[in-house]
């Protein structure tokens, strides 16, 4: 069971980087936050389309791979 689970975690960490690479840039915001641009700095822009699917596979597969640490760490510990 452990050889399983440090397999499946290894992989959902794999596929947890390649979704946060895949991730649209945000660079442009930032940008304009440090030379002035601050106005639109706080406003909440909704995410849509390819951007909102990898915000909620980035976010599962962050979820997954925590809770997949923490039993690990529990049947090492057990």
């Amino acid at each position: 069971m452990t050889d399983f689970l440090t397999i499946l975690l290894l992989v959902v960490g794999f596929l947890l980087i390649v979704s946060v690479m895949m991730q649209p840039s945000k660079q442009q915001d930032a940008l304009s936050a440090l030379s002035g641009g601050a106005t639109d700095l706080f406003t909440e822009r909704k995410s849509r389309g390819f951007e909102a699917i990898m915000r909620r596979i980035t976010t599962v597969l962050g979820a997954l791979w925590f809770i997949i640490g923490v039993i690990l760490m529990y049947m090492a510990a057990h």
